[in-house]
């Protein structure tokens, strides 16, 4: 079941919409179709795993020189080790942050690409920045959160926090971080999840911010995955359960059935309801899908409702790819 949706989905999006058969070069007529070159608008050219794996090496090369897993001096700016660290000790500065939701994406991604190729470059990119965090968080243990440079993975206040870092975590673990040392940071993250994040009434994940009682459909990616990697973690069949309930209710809220599209977000007793269909936040929601598949049971009863909206989804998204480029409105 592992990424077995990803190919389907890359296929959808890689076919350029605006693909033109050149005069001379052959058509339908004078040549089979399959034969007939195409002009794209943007050469892209053959998608070898060769050239696959020359962007992940340039992609590697750089994230590992702008994100160093260091601490540093914050006046002096000179390095700190860890044992020496203290209130005026910061993550030396990098292009990004180590404890972004977008580097629990990173750190994903850094493990998928590591098993995909057998480089192990990728994998010990995100093994040693998440040993290194959870060695800050336990030099830090017992002191305010606020002074130190943890303060997100010590006492999380969002989503955002923590279930994007959570799922990358355990999957970290069973990539050969330390489990004495990553464990802590990922019980504390699916605490917060699990007891501490808002809820509406009927326990759907929320936020009162920008307004009271509001669904965004980025906190599937910020929650479930995270969910998911714990149930498979642990065994315990509750975070299976929890992770399709929360999914059927940001589902049948946010889902436009007819247009295979869902809301970005979704306002408790707004009526009507504007629909926004953000594609980043449908980029989360598809992401969540396969996460939450490649973790599920086989057996588990919410699996053939799962599989369904993710095939209604892709379709919607490949059908307004084809109108964005006709100028057909979507």
């Amino acid at each position: 079941m592992k990424n077995s949706f990803l190919p389907l989905i890359l296929v959808a999006f890689a076919l350029p919409a605006q693909a033109q058969y050149v005069s001379g070069k052959g058509n339908d007529v004078t040549a089979p179709l399959h034969l007939t070159k195409p002009d794209y608008v943007t050469p892209y050219g053959e998608t070898t795993p060769e050239k696959v794996k020359a962007v992940l090496d340039r992609v590697y090369t750089y994230l590992d020189g702008v994100t160093p897993a260091q601490l540093t001096d914050k006046t002096s700016k000179e390095k700190v080790d860890i044992a020496k660290a203290g209130p005026n000790t910061i993550f030396q500065p990098g292009d990004f942050r180590l404890t972004s939701y977008e580097w629990g994406v990173t750190y994903t991604g850094m493990l998928e690409a590591g098993a995909a190729t057998g480089d192990k470059r990728y994998t010990a990119y995100t093994i040693k920045r998440v040993n290194f965090l959870g060695d800050v968080v336990k030099k830090y243990k017992g002191q305010p959160a606020n002074s130190t440079p943890v303060r997100s993975v010590m006492e999380p206040h969002a989503l955002d926090d923590a279930g994007s870092l959570a799922a990358s975590m355990i999957k970290a673990i069973r990539a050969g971080a330390d489990n004495a040392t990553v464990r802590p940071m990922v019980d504390n993250f699916l605490h917060y999840i699990m007891t501490k994040e808002f809820r509406l009434t009927d326990g759907t994940l929320a936020r009162n911010r920008p307004q009271p009682n509001t669904l965004w459909l980025d906190d599937l990616y910020m929650s479930l995955p995270a969910i998911m990697q714990m149930g498979q973690l642990t065994g315990d069949k509750k975070y299976y359960d929890e992770a399709v309930k929360q999914f059927r209710q940001f589902s049948a809220r946010m889902f436009n059935k007819e247009r295979g599209l869902f809301m970005h977000g979704w306002v408790q007793d707004m009526e009507p309801h504007p629909q926004f269909h953000w594609a980043r936040a449908n980029g989360w929601a598809i992401m969540t899908m396969i996460e939450i598949l490649d973790a599920l049971p086989e057996n588990h009863e919410g699996r053939t409702e799962i599989l369904n909206t993710l095939a209604r989804h892709a379709a919607g998204l490949a059908e307004r790819r084809t109108k964005q480029a006709s100028g057909t409105s979507c």
